[in-house]
């Protein structure tokens, strides 16, 4: 990598602190390249990014933001993942790493809090955005729906009523 292209890696390392909401850093080393694309795709699936980057073009990207305490994590064979939803990345990676031991999770950084490896399991067992959005309007929904068959119940427990005493006369 000459000058330029370290800039420029830097740049886009920096862009990505500051706009996603939360970053995991792992280690990967012994995985294979398979296994590492099956993450990626899995990543990819959830609406996340991994990343394998030389880890001084990543620190001095760190320099100056709010995830900046995740910079002494970065040593050996480091890759980082990251999301704009804050759950999407520590759920693929605590998952794939359950799956595959040889990825460890070494911590991360969600907004100004910085997170250790118990931080980012936990913050991985939280529903995700579009599962909250889901139970939300399912709560909204449900006093509507209750309030629609209380409505409707006494009207046809009448025609049930009439409907027996016609019955009951065409006998």
């Amino acid at each position: 990598m000459d000058r330029a292209e370290k800039k420029e890696a830097v740049a886009q390392l920096n862009e990505v602190v500051k706009t996603t909401s939360v970053i995991v850093v792992a280690h990967y080393s012994g995985l294979t390249v398979a296994q590492m694309q099956n993450l990626r795709k899995q990543m990819r699936a959830a609406g996340a990014s991994v990343q394998v980057a030389k880890n001084r073009l990543v620190k001095i990207a760190l320099e100056g933001t709010d995830a900046a305490s995740i910079g002494t994590l970065l040593k050996g064979p480091t890759l980082i993942a990251y999301s704009d939803d804050p759950v999407a990345a520590p759920k693929v990676a605590v998952a794939f790493a359950k799956d595959h031991d040889k990825l460890v999770i070494l911590g991360g950084v969600m907004g100004k809090t910085a997170l250790n490896p118990d931080g980012v399991k936990s913050l991985a067992t939280l529903p995700s955005l579009d599962e909250l959005r889901a139970k939300i309007l399912g709560l909204l929904v449900a006093p509507a729906t209750k309030i629609a068959q209380l409505s409707t119940a006494p009207a046809a427990k009448l025609a049930r009523v009439f409907g027996a005493y016609a019955d009951r006369d065409a006998a």
